[in-house]
């Protein structure tokens, strides 16, 4: 990849054909350093990114808005305000645990063949290739039936996640805040059921078919109905396993896991689809996603917000300023990754921080990437593929090329 466009700031970035040149300048020059036109430190190499992701000077949160304004008080609020991701703190903590806990345990060879199934009756529809459904849709769909989630339910739970999402950037509107106050009471009221349904099931109990399917029958319907609810009755054992006895936060972790997976998955499959066009063909999809998101993260950058005073290289970030963290810049910092810039598919122990690193690593990166994995190769399979020049969303954190 190559560009020769001026790039104004790292948030601008995000959607250039090649930000990495870009990157790559401040990784070299400017690894730790102001940015007078964002207002904001900029954290670029891997020693600065690892120092900063580490501190507990610094948030996730500001600490006057742990909750954006916005939907401060809504539905939306109440589920932003619980998800560990979003939160700092003790109790936090330990719900993390919980949260992670689940994650690990979850099957992702079962999640990708779900994938693999919706993938394939996706494409069996004709027509022209359905990227938006086969980035955002389907790996949410999978999400959703892990979490318990009938077919139409599922689907219904992907499309209000897509609105649930836009409440997290900091230049939500008005409108799109209020979208996401309905789809997190929606999203609440789908998958209380099936949490109230996890805690009365134990792991392991054969799951009776669902309504309207025969038994043995195939196709992905059929196998989302499977092993309802693995994800959340993994969500449960974890709880009990810890004590953990309030239902609210759970609930709306498990809205978390359908977020997580969202612009993530969906940039890790359009990246990969990209790196195939511009001939990475060679490399299994295995190795191949697991490449890209080191070398073409989806998720490019994370905000960090001064609780304290936190010192580093000689400069103070100061209680109330903010740290823009680049993970994709420090992904291709040469301390850490010889030859930075090869896209090297089955490249041996990778510093990677596209999920973030210490207390706020992505417990949900395994499920990413297995999600991820499984719909590019149904499309490779199928002798599908996309133009290597796209263009992006414009995003100021994720990397989503528009197919």
């Amino acid at each position: 990849m190559s560009t020769t466009t001026t790039v104004s700031s790292p948030v601008e970035a995000v959607r250039l054909a090649d930000p990495y040149p870009y990157y790559a300048r401040l990784v070299a020059e400017r690894p730790f350093a102001w940015d007078e036109g964002l207002g904001v430190w900029v954290a670029a190499d891997a020693a600065a990114a690892r120092a900063v992701l580490g501190s507990g000077a610094l948030r996730v949160r500001p600490v006057a808005e742990p909750v954006p304004a916005g939907i401060a008080g809504t539905a939306a609020g109440e589920v932003f305000g619980e998800l560990v991701r979003m939160t700092d703190g003790a109790r936090a903590a330990r719900l993390k645990q919980v949260v992670a806990g689940a994650l690990a345990r979850a099957d992702t060879a079962y999640a990708a063949s779900l994938a693999g199934g919706l993938t394939r009756e996706v494409l069996a529809a004709g027509g022209e290739v359905p990227y938006e459904e086969l980035m955002f849709g389907v790996p949410a769909r999978v999400v959703a039936a892990l979490c318990g989630l009938t077919e139409g339910a599922g689907r219904e739970a992907a499309r209000a996640i897509g609105d649930f999402v836009q409440c997290i950037p900091a230049g939500a509107t008005e409108e799109q805040y209020a979208a996401a106050s309905a789809a997190a009471t929606r999203l609440r009221a789908l998958l209380a059921p099936a949490l109230t349904q996890a805690r009365a099931t134990p792991l392991g109990t054969p799951a009776p078919a669902a309504p309207g399917t025969a038994s043995g029958s195939g196709g992905a319907a059929a196998a989302c109905s499977a092993r309802p609810g693995q994800l959340l009755g993994e969500l449960v054992a974890a709880a009990e396993r810890d004590g953990w006895a309030r239902t609210g936060p759970l609930l709306s972790n498990a809205v978390g896991f359908l977020s997580q997976t969202y612009d993530a998955t969906a940039g890790l499959i359009g990246n990969t689809l990209v790196a195939l066009a511009r001939g990475a063909g060679g490399a299994g999809t295995g190795a191949l996603v697991r490449e890209v998101v080191r070398y073409d993260a989806p998720i490019q950058n994370t905000r960090r917000f001064a609780a304290e005073p936190f010192t580093y290289a000689g400069s103070t970030v100061e209680p109330g300023q903010q740290v823009l963290v680049l993970l994709a810049a420090a992904n291709r910092d040469p301390a850490v990754n010889p030859d930075p810039h090869a896209l090297s598919p089955g490249r041996v122990n990778p510093a990677v921080f596209t999920f973030g690193a210490a207390a706020h690593h992505c417990p949900g990166a395994e499920l990413a990437t297995a999600l991820a994995g499984a719909v590019v190769t149904e499309l490779r399979a199928a002798g599908l593929g996309t133009t290597a020049t796209p263009a992006y969303r414009p995003l100021a954190n994720a990397r989503i090329p528009l197919l």
